[in-house]
């Protein structure tokens, strides 16, 4: 039998990221399966997945409004459009199983996959499941979730599927954790025997972090501590504006980049991360061990401070809210715990124990039964 799969997600990394991390075990497992990515021209899937040797295959963008709006109006005939991409692309391959993971694409592959009779799989990365999969979990063969609290009906907790890179940083961290620290270290130019904080808000930034981190540079780095601070794009000037007051050689010691493409890098040589709580930021934390202060994005449907919630439940994190992270915040809980080595030592172990590494592997497992596929 002639292996065929169709994967379906995309808008967001969030999105894209774990459909990449199962394509590619799919591929690994099945290297002659066709393996079809449905997305769309305008998300980040349209650069992720050529650059990952996936082909795209583009159907219409179907936002699916959340409050009566023109929009509403639009629905039908999008969500027509795009439906048709979708079969044609799951009759034309002969697809055994339909994959989703969410976002604009889903809906359609969802409903078409229903009229051609093939089995979906839904994988649900948020604590708080989306509009699309809600539909597609309404007759799914499987629902994968990533996190215990999920409220969808049958679901298997199995992680978040990891990017190719962060699942090998996961193994190399077991084999020679000290190695790996100094090599991230040499090419990120800070000191491997010094502790790092990381500070991120993501490839876009987060301007509430940005500004209140910057704003208490001087007291982190008082802890002997060398800052790495990804801005996000377009967003280190004023990173650089708010340090600028420093001696030259306590500034040397907080480097400011706007981008990192090798995160993983980052990830080695962290030893606390100040961050948002996207879904797979956080499984991504657990998966390395990595003690985190988490500031959730404030808009959306507060599936961000449901994310955390497990390494908050577990001790391993922090969370406060973007209004509270103030100044005053940073410098009387941030400050201290960098002091504290012990207690980021334990928060790590705790992370650690959580963390859900061969999420990807289990994802694949389900697909495997789904499609009645077997290796050999």
């Amino acid at each position: 039998m002639a292996r065929s799969i169709v994967l379906a997600g995309g808008g967001t990394a969030g999105h894209v990221n774990p459909l990449l991390a199962v394509a590619q075990e799919v591929k690994n497992r099945y290297p002659d399966a066709t393996i079809t990515i449905l997305g769309t021209s305008e998300g980040l899937e349209a650069d992720l997945v050529p650059s990952k040797g996936f082909e795209l295959t583009v159907i219409p963008r179907v936002p699916l409004p959340r409050r009566p709006s023109l929009d509403w109006l639009r629905l039908p005939g999008r969500l027509r459009a795009a439906r048709q991409g979708a079969h044609k692309a799951i009759a034309t391959t002969n697809a055994q199983v339909v994959v989703g993971f969410g976002g604009y694409v889903s809906t359609p592959a969802y409903l078409a996959a229903r009229k051609l009779n093939v089995p979906v799989v839904v994988q649900e990365q948020n604590a708080r499941a989306g509009l699309a999969n809600k539909l597609g979990a309404r007759w799914a063969a499987r629902i994968a979730t990533t996190f215990p609290q999920t409220h969808l009906p049958g679901a298997t907790v199995t992680g978040l599927p990891l990017r190719a890179d962060i699942a090998a940083l996961v193994q190399e961290r077991h084999t020679d954790r000290t190695g790996l620290r100094k090599q991230a270290a040499a090419t990120l130019g800070l000191d491997p025997e010094r502790s790092v904080l990381l500070i991120t808000g993501g490839s876009l930034g987060a301007l509430k972090i940005n500004q209140t981190m910057a704003q208490v540079a001087r007291d982190v780095l008082a802890q002997d501590v060398q800052v790495l601070h990804l801005t996000g794009r377009g967003k280190s000037e004023q990173v650089l504006a708010d340090i600028a007051h420093l001696p030259h050689h306590v500034r040397a010691d907080y480097h400011v980049l706007e981008y990192l493409d090798q995160m993983q890098l980052a990830y080695a040589v962290a030893d606390l991360v100040v961050c948002r709580s996207g879904a797979g930021t956080v499984c991504e934390l657990a998966a390395l061990g990595l003690p985190a202060v988490f500031v959730p994005l404030p808009i959306g449907n507060g599936e961000q401070k449901l994310n955390a919630s497990p390494l908050t439940d577990a001790h391993a994190a922090l969370i406060v809210d973007n209004e509270a992270f103030t100044p005053q915040w940073a410098s009387s809980t941030i400050v201290p715990l960098l002091a504290n080595r012990d207690e980021l030592a334990r928060m790590a172990q705790a992370a650690a124990s959580v963390g859900r590494p061969q999420a990807t592997q289990d994802v694949v497992d389900i697909i495997e039964q789904v499609a009645g596929w077997t290796r050999g």
